[in-house]
C-alpha cells in the first residue's frame, strides 16, 4: 500500500496525505502528473489511498473507486437528531456517555451512528483488520465533511484501530466496555450495491469465532450485538438471541451478559 495524492493537490492536502502515511508506516509518493497504473508499474504496486481536497480513496489499478462516505448511516444520523428510533441502538442498550467497540468497522457506518448515540461523553473504538481499509476509514473520519455539525463531530470522535478483533479483546479487562458490536462480512451478499461491493475484496471474509464471542461476553457490560441476514444460522451457532425484523432481510443477535 502506498499513499498519494490528487493531481495538482493543494499543500494542505499534500500534509494530509504525509501524515497518514506516517501514521501508517508506508511510503507516500508524489502524484507528479501520473496516473495510477503508471504508478503501479512503476512502483509494482497494486494499492493506492489517494487524497483529494476533503476525501480519500482506495484505488487499484482495473478495479472500481473506493470512496469514503457515510452512506446509510448519514440517514440514520438525521433519523436520531429527529429523535426517532435505530434498532441497532435500541437492542444495544446503549446510552449517552457508553463505551462501544466496534469490530468489524468496514466503511465505518455503525460506528457513526453509535458515536452519534454515545455522544461527547461516549467513546467508539473502530477496529478494522484490512490496513488499507482502516487508512481509508483514519482519514475519512476526520476530513469528510456533510451539512450537519453533530454528525461531522460524531465521525471526529471515532478511534480507528486496525488490529484483527480477537487479538483486541483478549487484551481488555473484563466488563471495560458497554456494548460490543459484530457486523462480519455476510457470506452471500444481501444486494448488490456499487457502494459496498468493492468492500468484499477488502474485508475479512472469515466466520466470527466462538472465541472471540466469549471474549465479548467477557467484556461487555451490557451487550454483545451480532449483525447478520436473517436466514443466518451463525446465530444459533454463536448463541445469540435472534432479534425479528419483518421489514428488513437484516437482523440483530444479542447476547446481554
Amino acid at each position: 500500500m502506498m499513499i498519494t495524492t490528487g493531481d495538482d493537490a493543494a499543500n494542505y492536502t499534500i500534509q494530509r496525505a504525509k501524515q497518514l502515511a506516517a501514521e501508517f508506516a508506508v511510503p507516500y509518493i508524489e502524484r507528479a502528473g501520473h496516473s495510477i497504473p503508471k504508478l503501479a508499474a512503476k512502483y509494482k504496486e497494486t494499492e493506492f489511498i489517494v487524497l483529494v481536497e476533503q476525501e480519500v480513496r482506495i484505488m487499484r489499478p482495473g478495479e472500481p473507486i473506493m470512496q469514503f462516505h457515510p452512506s446509510m448511516a448519514y440517514v440514520r444520523a438525521k433519523r436520531l437528531l429527529k429523535g426517532e428510533a435505530d434498532p441497532m441502538i435500541t437492542h444495544s442498550l446503549i446510552e449517552p456517555g457508553d463505551q462501544v467497540i466496534d469490530c468489524t468497522a468496514g466503511l465505518g457506518s455503525d460506528s457513526l451512528v453509535f458515536s452519534m448515540y454515545a455522544g461527547e461523553k461516549g467513546k467508539v473504538v473502530s477496529l478494522e483488520s484490512s490496513l488499507p481499509l482502516a487508512a481509508l476509514l483514519t482519514e475519512g473520519l476526520r476530513s469528510h465533511v456533510t451539512a450537519l455539525a453533530p454528525v461531522n463531530e460524531a465521525m471526529r470522535r471515532i478511534e480507528v484501530i486496525p488490529q484483527d478483533h480477537l487479538t483486541y479483546l483478549r487484551e481488555q479487562p473484563d466488563k471495560s466496555v458497554d456494548v460490543i458490536y459484530f457486523d462480519p462480512m455476510f457470506r452471500e451478499a444481501v444486494q448488490q450495491s456499487a457502494a459496498i461491493a468493492p468492500l468484499r475484496g477488502f474485508s475479512n471474509n472469515n466466520a466470527l469465532s466462538e472465541e472471540a464471542v466469549q471474549q465479548a461476553i467477557r467484556v461487555a457490560r451490557k451487550s454483545v450485538l451480532l449483525k447478520e441476514k436473517w436466514d443466518s444460522p451463525e446465530y444459533e451457532r454463536l448463541g445469540f438471541k435472534r432479534i425479528q425484523r419483518k421489514t428488513s432481510k437484516i437482523e440483530y443477535g444479542v447476547i446481554y451478559p
